[in-house]
């Protein structure tokens, strides 16, 4: 089967707005001409529905993407308490299928020119007792485009996000100070560079997207700020920024991004709704 480019949307906490952004990328892909597959492995926290639970986040996604194939198709797996998806299983009396996490996502990639794939909760939240977002993003071999709420605090949610993605399989031993010889640090993490922790293993980040899932408070100064710090201090860049119930600030090509670009190819301004 030939690999199809993708992205995988994740953010740096619940409530984010990934599925609104994760809808934006994927109109952008289509109004580009592109047949976009899109892809939620499972789902948890769905409401009860005739014939059985719905789930807004897929039917977010397969709007935005046209209706291809079936909605049942975007999000095999839904599941009604909001929890984790394997608790929430386990409390209807069910298991999370791992294989089908993984099948479901290739079945997008066979019928589809790119496909954007939205993960649940954070990169961290559990699919097992062993399995995380992060293995899928790992598995799927797609870039991670982070959604980051645009509000006071973010700089540190994102940060924790960005070095979670690149240290993930990383050979990472942190040094912790102690009073004990063998816990001593060595040249290089005493000046800084910390060469025990390698950065460079781990999920490819595509970068951030600033999100306002709510209006924004007059209150909060950090909105003038936030962009500016998050490109600083993750050094990747910031995609775009997403009003509330708006659209980007700039128009991204989003496929090259799928196709593993390590920097964003911005086109022309645009309002991407």
């Amino acid at each position: 089967m030939v690999l199809v480019p993708g992205l995988f949307v994740t953010g740096t906490d619940t409530g984010v707005g990934k599925t609104y952004v994760a809808a934006l990328i994927v109109r952008q892909l289509r109004a580009a001409g592109w047949k976009v597959g899109v892809y939620k492995p499972a789902a948890s926290g769905c409401p009860p529905q005739a014939g059985g639970l719905r789930c807004p986040d897929a039917e977010a996604l397969w709007e935005a993407a046209g209706r291809p194939g079936t909605l049942s198709a975007v999000c095999p797996q839904v599941f009604r308490a909001p929890l984790a998806p394997h608790l929430a299983a386990q409390a209807e009396g069910r298991r999370l299928d791992h294989q089908l996490l993984e099948d479901g996502f290739r079945h997008w990639q066979a019928r589809s020119e790119v496909v954007v794939v939205e993960g649940a909760g954070g990169l961290f939240s559990p699919l097992g007792n062993d399995l995380y977002v992060a293995d899928l993003v790992h598995r799927f071999g797609l870039p991670l485009v982070v959604v980051s709420r645009n509000v006071l605090g973010t700089i540190n949610q994102t940060v924790q996000t960005i070095i979670a993605a690149t240290a993930y399989r990383a050979d990472c031993r942190i040094w912790i100070p102690s009073t004990a010889q063998s816990r001593a640090p060595s040249a290089s993490a005493r000046d800084g560079t910390h060469a025990s922790t390698s950065l460079a293993a781990g999920l490819t980040v595509a970068g951030v997207v600033l999100n306002h899932p709510t209006a924004p408070s007059a209150d909060d100064e950090s909105l003038a700020t936030n962009r500016r710090q998050i490109e600083h201090h993750i050094g990747r860049p910031i995609l775009a920024e997403v009003a509330y119930r708006g659209g980007f600030d700039a128009a991204v090509d989003w496929f090259s991004l799928a196709q593993g670009a390590k920097q964003p190819v911005r086109v022309r301004y645009s309002d991407s709704r």
